[in-house]
């Protein structure tokens, strides 16, 4: 877990503090949010992801939105703020979740200083549901590997640590619960285009821990699974539906149909607020789509003088069109289990274990 300094949500009382994961690994820098625009420009442009993160930002953000008005509320007010805060990034469930939650205890208030104080009070308990959910999760995913096995080697796609949740993280802290087993865990992390989350902040937290890590880029899994034994590959989410098809990060689909030709275990991680029952299958999941230059162009092709190796740092050529779905979905039948606080589960059994919590 990181150091208290290094926590990437932080509430001050007065504002919330990001750490801005667009700039790592490159440097450690806090976005000081005083606005709920702010908080929705944040989320959008990825400043702060990964579902569980996601939701606990949103309800500081209603925080600071109810904190900018004054006198008598109206439920006409609090669903506007919902709403605009829902679609800052709709596929995440966590966030749908939250913002319902936050919707119920607005209930009966009947002015801004008293929601403001009950989404405060919210949002950190969140924060703290989440981290135990967590060390929960990654405990019972621990358990899932072989006992008399000392080293274990994982693939791993997109971030699913501590910047991604309130700490210690979903499939990153099932990695650091065998660490602390005392196993040798050997960490592949998909690089995960068009963000490059896994080699920028999965590689990042890592190398902060100690855990050995190479970075492969999202087309090197066939390849990997060939050359080495891969005990098994751990996803997180951002959505489950009651059949248990999964949405993640794009690419998790393509590794899961690698897995499953190699027979190497395919586990997805995921607290109890990503399943959506409501949803029958994957196919009504919606899926955001992102802007096309996150894909034609890389920011940071820049030479020691500060101009670009590529003229704007572009990658394809001038007017050249790109798709940049956000994330795609895994069938249920290439996921071996669910790792959950709850226990672990066979896609077939979460409606029955997971829908009565």
């Amino acid at each position: 877990m990181p150091q208290p300094e290094f926590l990437p949500i932080q509430w001050k009382s007065t504002h919330l503090s990001l750490l801005d994961q667009r700039a790592l690994p490159g440097k450690k820098e806090f976005l000081e949010i005083h606005t709920m625009e702010e908080t929705i420009v944040a989320i959008r442009e990825m400043a702060v992801r990964g579902a569980p993160a996601i939701a606990i930002t949103g309800i500081f953000g209603l925080t600071l939105g109810a904190k900018e008005k004054q006198g008598n509320l109206s439920s006409v007010e609090v669903d506007s703020l919902i709403k605009q805060m829902f679609e800052s990034r709709p596929t995440a469930v966590n966030l749908s979740f939250a913002l319902k939650e936050a919707k119920k205890r607005s209930e009966g208030k009947t002015d801004w200083e008293s929601i403001q104080r009950v989404w405060e009070s919210y949002a950190l308990e969140m924060m703290v549901e989440d981290l135990k959910a967590n060390q929960m999760l990654g405990e019972n995913g621990a358990n899932l590997f072989p006992k008399d096995q000392n080293e274990f080697h994982i693939i791993t796609h997109c971030n699913t640590g501590a910047l991604a949740t309130a700490g210690h993280g979903t499939a990153l802290g099932v990695i650091r619960s065998l660490r602390d087993q005392g196993k040798k865990v050997i960490v592949y992390a998909d690089e995960t285009r068009p963000f490059l989350q896994g080699s920028r902040l999965t590689a990042f937290e890592m190398m902060e821990e100690g855990i050995e890590c190479y970075i492969i880029t999202d087309g090197m899994s066939g390849w990997l699974m060939n050359q080495r034994k891969i005990d098994a590959v751990l996803v997180g989410c951002d959505r489950v539906a009651a059949n248990g098809d999964t949405a993640n990060k794009i690419g998790t689909y393509n590794l899961a149909i690698v897995a499953h030709e190699h027979n190497v275990p395919f586990y997805v991680c995921a607290t109890k607020d990503s399943f959506d029952f409501n949803l029958k299958t994957g196919d009504e999941i919606p899926i955001e789509m992102r802007k096309e230059s996150e894909v034609t162009q890389f920011d940071f092709l820049k030479a020691s003088d500060g101009n670009y190796l590529l003229p704007e740092g572009k990658t394809a050529p001038f007017g050249a069109r790109a798709l940049n779905p956000s994330f795609d979905i895994t069938k249920a039948k290439f996921i071996k289990n669910f790792i959950t606080e709850l226990g672990c589960f066979v896609p077939t059994e979460i409606s029955t274990r997971l829908k009565k919590v």
